[in-house]
């Protein structure tokens, strides 16, 4: 099996960083192809610049979008398309949403679950989030975005099952902000999962830069050379 990607949010709590370009450039000859934010905190003509940049370094980008009615989810299905993003994570299903992106350069991993508020919370019991994934694998969605770490219920049932029972691929989301944390994703290898707000809260190393957190997690996991 393939070790899991790390996919760099450049998010702190749930919000684009407002330099979110600059900390892409000081970054970006780092041994990381994953690279995402959020749909809020920025115009839409610095998210447009933003995908540009990370496209012209070679990475493969995500938009990660905590929304739950169907107009809004509409709408980020749409605003990943303007921004000619490669992934569409998050948002609650909607086959009208599915419709917007079918034909279209992009992958759509939703959520799974009973999925509200914000910060999000995540519920129902393991079965059923575990039935709805495999449902939607039956519609032809392309993976799934799990916010494991904001489960209600047992974590680590949630992931062992989820992780092991879904065919698609499956982005682990939010909350990952410690070594125990990384050392379950990489016994369990989910085919991804997202850091933000823990690089920026400087959860790796103590006083670090957002770039040494990045480096501290790469070194961790095994990824690459790190000069």
């Amino acid at each position: 099996m393939m070790e899991p990607k790390l996919i760099v949010m450049l998010t702190h709590h749930d919000r684009t960083h407002k330099e979110a370009l600059d900390i892409f450039e000081s970054c970006k000859d780092l041994p990381v192809q994953e690279w995402g934010f959020k749909d809020i905190g920025i115009p839409v003509p610095d998210m447009v610049r933003l995908v540009s940049a990370m496209k012209s370094a070679g990475k493969t980008t995500f938009l990660e979008v905590v929304t739950y009615t169907e107009r809004e989810c509409l709408s980020a299905a749409r605003l990943a398309i303007e921004c000619g993003f490669d992934y569409l994570s998050g948002t609650v299903f909607y086959p009208s949403v599915f419709e917007v992106l079918k034909g279209k350069r992009i992958k759509y991993y939703p959520f799974c679950g009973k999925v509200s508020g914000n910060p999000s919370v995540l519920e129902g019991s393991v079965p059923e989030i575990v039935a709805e994934a495999q449902h939607l694998e039956q519609i032809g969605v392309d993976g799934f975005d799990l916010l494991a770490y904001r489960y209600t219920g047992d974590v680590s049932s949630l992931l062992e099952a989820f992780v092991h029972s879904v065919k698609r691929p499956v982005i682990v989301a939010g909350s990952i902000d410690s070594y125990e944390r990384l050392d379950m994703m990489k016994r369990l290898r989910p085919w991804g999962f997202t850091i933000g707000s823990a690089f920026f809260d400087g959860k790796f190393v103590k006083g670090g830069s957002f770039r040494q957190q990045v480096e501290a997690v790469l070194r961790y996991l095994g990824t690459g050379s790190i000069d």
